[in-house]
């Protein structure tokens, strides 16, 4: 068993679709990144990627890297999986918290839940999201931002 834990959080602007956890939310504005900028899906990622000892996010998808620019996060979740299967594990467990203060988001969880358990190949049991506010406080708080972390169980699958 390895587990992994990743975190990301990026800054909300004007004039970007919000995306997390591979869903498009309405909202006035969007998280700013080089890829789609879903946090979400980059923790997971993060995650998978410590669990596996090789790195962080930034090694694998340089921000440099003209060519990943405007990358769905699905994609590079994806790879990652595609990556933790060569290596011979197979995600056991996987929990995500988002925390934003705005905009509302229980009603997508689920979405977001299924979206991460397809790209990753489990079942959808395998797979926890939630949700939580700073009550208001720091930039999260203020609505600047939105950030989430994930923690990874993967399992030695003997291949």
């Amino acid at each position: 068993m390895r587990i992994g834990q990743g975190i990301d959080a990026h800054q909300l602007v004007a004039g970007r679709s919000l995306v997390l956890g591979g869903v498009e939310i309405p909202f006035d504005r969007g998280l700013e990144g080089h890829s789609d900028g879903d946090v979400l899906l980059h923790a997971v990622a993060s995650a998978l990627i410590g669990a596996l000892g090789e790195g962080d996010l930034g090694k694998h998808f340089p921000s440099s890297d003209p060519e990943l620019a405007g990358i769905a996060s699905t994609d590079i979740l994806a790879r990652i999986a595609a990556r933790v299967r060569e290596r011979g594990f197979a995600v056991a467990n996987l929990d995500a918290t988002i925390v934003a203060q705005a905009p509302r988001l229980a009603e997508y969880l689920d979405k977001m839940r299924g979206v991460i358990a397809d790209v990753i190949g489990v079942d959808a049991d395998c797979v926890n999201v939630k949700v939580t506010s700073t009550d208001h406080l720091g930039a999260i708080g203020r609505g600047e931002g939105i950030a989430a972390q994930a923690v990874a169980l993967l399992a030695e699958t003997g291949k």
